[in-house]
């Protein structure tokens, strides 16, 4: 499996011959990024706030590749998409010798996305599990009880209650136990928004978890 680091919590995930692109958003987006984001079979939306799906660029992406979405119904009642297949939480999308399950997510509330329109009702994750290696993107959620394995988990960590933060970002993480842990969603233009990621470094340390802070544009094989 290899994995590439894009903006927030956009990832290339290359297995089994498959290309999936996951969470492609507007935070960092230039056009250029198409000639990286190529040959895409499936694109994996978790949900709807800008910074996960740039609608123009993934219906780009499906003209030139005939990529298949998989989103969730308030994404696509939301978001001009083409032909996007709808998915929930407990749902198993079978690929044949690769297989995606879409897991709980919560996105945090801040007052004023009410008022924007911007609160979330619907959010999703997934595992991607290729029969070696399960890859879990967590979306932007908050701590909520789970039972989910994997081998590499990519998770949000922030200081605004939107997504996991430091502390409850490593128990989420150690309850998990992943042989790597990835974290992303560490590139918002608004610095209150990120991080401080000398103390995320010391804290999963502390907890004993092997990871890595991919830079923009790297990539890894697990």
């Amino acid at each position: 499996m290899k994995i590439t680091k894009y903006n927030q919590s956009c990832l290339l995930v290359e297995t089994n011959k498959k290309r999936f692109l996951i969470d492609p958003g507007k935070i960092g987006y230039e056009e250029s990024l198409l000639n990286e984001w190529k040959n895409i079979d499936y694109i994996l939306i978790t949900y709807r706030h800008g910074d996960h799906c740039n609608a123009e660029a993934i219906n780009e992406i499906v003209k030139r590749d005939n990529a298949k979405i998989y989103t969730t119904k308030e994404v696509v009642d939301n978001v001009e998409l083409i032909n996007p297949t709808v998915i929930k939480q407990g749902d198993i999308i079978d690929l044949g010798d690769t297989k995606i399950e879409v897991t709980k997510a919560i996105h945090g509330f801040f007052t004023k996305m009410k008022k924007a329109g911007g609160e979330i009702f619907e959010n999703v994750g997934y595992i991607i599990d290729d029969g070696n290696k399960r890859l879990y993107t967590t979306s932007d959620t908050i701590n909520f009880n789970n039972d989910y394995k994997c081998d590499i988990i990519c998770m949000p960590f922030n200081r605004n209650g939107l997504t996991l933060g430091i502390i409850d970002g490593v128990m989420f993480a150690e309850d998990i136990n992943p042989t790597l842990l990835l974290p992303v969603h560490m590139e918002h233009p608004l610095p209150f928004m990120n991080p401080d990621t000398q103390l995320l470094k010391s804290e999963i340390e502390k907890a004993g978890l092997n990871y890595k802070i991919l830079d923009l544009k790297e990539t890894i094989d697990v």
